[in-house]
């Protein structure tokens, strides 16, 4: 090898080296005090000052407690389109790596009590298929996925405490908003023939339940 090759060969590893460390960087990137604050804040607007939900003209969804898997995942299905939200779209594409990795971390560890307002004369029926499923519909029981106490694993939310009106929103509205790019399908794919197979008294029953849980 010339020494013409060789600094052009050189060169290349250099580059190549430092393009790695820098995409490594912004995976792992440092998320300042306050830049973190100014973001959470934002999200708070919507989502409830302490990310327990908020029931505007629309209900937001609880993000304390939430599982940071589910949430990235979720993030990356509104970039994608694989889930229909066009501020969510928005909201995603402006977060860097770095960011997200301290956001999910921020809200993992919020703790808010649940907002309820669920009827509660339909809890029991809740807790039953929660735990139990209904197997003359083919309908496993919620536990065996989120877990026995609702708070998720994975790629699989929390639904301890969240908003039963935004649960009975999503189930209600599955095929219309997630699932949009069947060839892409994520954990969420799961629940489709699950929330068309629960009726509408069901659904809410559920919603109840899972409501009222800490």
């Amino acid at each position: 090898m010339n020494l013409q090759s060789l600094t052009r060969t050189t060169a290349f590893v250099v580059a190549a080296s430092i393009s790695t460390m820098a995409h490594a960087q912004e995976k792992t990137g440092h998320v300042s005090a306050p830049e973190l604050r100014a973001k959470t804040d934002y999200c708070k607007t919507c989502h409830g000052v302490e990310a327990q939900g908020f029931r505007g003209s629309f209900p937001m969804p609880r993000l304390a407690g939430q599982q940071p898997e589910y949430v990235e995942n979720q993030l990356k299905a509104f970039i994608e389109h694989r889930r229909r939200n066009p501020v969510m779209f928005n909201v995603a594409h402006a977060l860097s790596p770095a960011m997200l990795a301290a956001l999910t971390d921020e809200f993992k560890n919020l703790k808010p009590k649940p907002l309820g307002g669920a009827p509660k004369a339909i809890v029991p029926e809740g807790k039953k298929i929660y735990d139990e499923g209904i197997p003359g519909a083919n309908v496993p029981p919620c536990a065996s996925c989120h877990g026995p106490e609702a708070k998720g694993v994975g790629q699989f939310p929390r639904l301890a405490g969240q908003l039963n009106d935004y649960v009975i929103k999503k189930l209600t509205n599955w095929d219309k908003e997630r699932g949009q790019n069947k060839a892409n399908p994520d954990a969420s794919a799961i629940m489709q023939p699950i929330a068309h197979d629960l009726t509408d008294a069901q659904i809410r029953a559920v919603a109840a339940y899972v409501s009222e849980l800490n």
